[in-house]
Formats: structure tokens, C-alpha cells, sequence
């Protein structure tokens, strides 16, 4: 059994001090970063050029999340950059297979991310393509939204596919999660825990961190802090 993955989420953090707040919260698995296009999503946030100056100024890998359109254009220079996973969306891609594989030839891992009103089914076969599986449980564009609980479901059914050997993915989710979130989200099969405000507006980051990671390990029946 491997230990919940806690990935802090950087829209909840002081955009002009991303370096300091990457430190603050050291010890995390992953450090998720959403790239917002304006277009895809109503939001602008962030792109290639802030990701690299944080690739410079933390050892945590990056989780980045594109909320894009034409990901096969802007997927693969997160991932040659040195980013540990790409994520882009399904709704925003005719072939994700190939942008995937032009993602891992690029040299990181391949995450599908789908909205809280996509269903999971027509895609669980292409799923054997990617290493993550990002479900959205707020709608994308914007954090500090309330968690919607339906969405545990697609995690439910994509963690008997992983238990029975039919997938090996990583089960990861974002949008809303907290201490009142998290065990539901560990029970329903998640992996992975994309944590925003949570993280960031706690008093020490760090230690919000540790007690997610401690909360998803008792709800869950597949992860451990062993």
C-alpha cells in the first residue's frame, strides 16, 4: 500500500511570492499548478514561462493542470520543461491518445482530466493510455468553490478497474477539498488530492498538508502512511 498523495494547489497562493510559497509546503507529493487560457475556462492565470521559473526554485514535482484549448499544441513544452505530469482536459481535445503520447515522449506522465458533467464511460477504454486520471468535483476556472460529491462515483468505478489489473492509473481529484471532504473522496478510491485554500490558507501550510494526508489514510481502503 503506498501513502495518499497530497498535491497543494498554487491558485490559492500568493501569486508574487510562488518560490516561498512552494517551500511552505514542503513535504507535499506534488505541487498542482492550473494554467488557465481565458478560453477553455473564464479565468487567465498562469503558463510556460512562470512554470519554469518554479521548476528552478522547488525540488517538489509539478502537477500541471491545463485547463487549455488545443492541448496538443501547448501539452508537450510543460512536460519537455521538466513538469512530472501534464493534465490537460477531454472536452478540449478530438485525439487525447495522441496528445498523451506526445506528452510521455516529451517525458512526463499523461493525466485526462474531466469536468464534474462529463461522463467517465466513454473514456475508460483510451484510459489504459494515461497515468493519471484528474476528476473535477467544482467546475474549472476558479478555486474556492464547494465540493460536488456526485462526482466520487467516476472515481468509485475507475478504482475497480485499477484494483482488478485492468487500468494502472493514478486516481487523482481537485476541486474542493478539505478536512470535511477528504475522507469521502479517500473511501470513494482517490489517489491523489488536489488541495487549495485548505493548504494555503491554513497558518502553516506544511502541517495542513500532514493532517490531509493523515485523514485520507484512515478513510481509505487502499492507501496507508504505512
Amino acid at each position: 500500500m503506498s501513502a495518499p498523495m497530497i498535491a497543494p494547489s498554487i491558485l490559492s497562493a500568493d501569486f508574487a511570492r510562488l518560490a516561498d510559497e512552494a517551500k511552505a509546503v514542503e513535504g507535499a507529493d506534488w505541487l498542482h499548478v492550473d494554467v488557465m487560457d481565458a478560453h477553455f475556462v473564464p479565468n487567465l492565470t498562469l503558463g510556460l514561462p512562470i512554470v519554469e521559473s518554479l521548476l528552478k526554485a522547488t525540488d517538489i514535482p509539478l502537477d500541471c493542470h491545463l485547463m487549455i484549448d488545443d492541448p496538443a499544441r501547448w501539452a508537450p513544452p510543460y512536460a519537455e520543461a521538466g513538469a512530472h505530469n501534464v493534465t490537460f482536459h477531454a472536452e478540449a481535445s478530438d485525439d487525447p491518445v495522441a496528445v498523451a503520447r506526445d506528452i510521455r515522449a516529451a517525458g512526463a506522465k499523461a493525466g485526462l482530466s474531466i469536468k464534474p458533467g462529463t461522463p467517465i464511460e466513454p473514456y475508460l477504454e483510451i484510459l489504459k493510455q494515461f497515468d493519471t486520471l484528474l476528476v473535477m468535483s467544482v467546475e474549472p476556472g476558479f478555486g474556492g468553490q464547494s465540493f460536488i460529491a456526485e462526482v466520487l462515483s467516476k472515481a468509485r468505478a475507475v478504482r475497480k478497474l485499477v484494483d482488478s489489473g485492468e487500468l494502472k492509473l493514478l486516481v487523482e481529484i481537485d476541486g474542493g477539498i478539505n478536512d470535511d471532504t477528504v475522507e469521502a473522496a479517500a473511501e470513494a478510491g482517490v489517489d491523489c488530492f488536489v488541495a487549495g485554500s485548505a493548504v494555503y490558507g491554513a497558518s502553516d501550510p506544511a502541517a495542513a498538508v500532514r493532517a490531509l494526508r493523515s485523514k485520507a489514510a484512515r478513510a481509505s481502503h487502499h492507501l496507508t502512511l504505512g
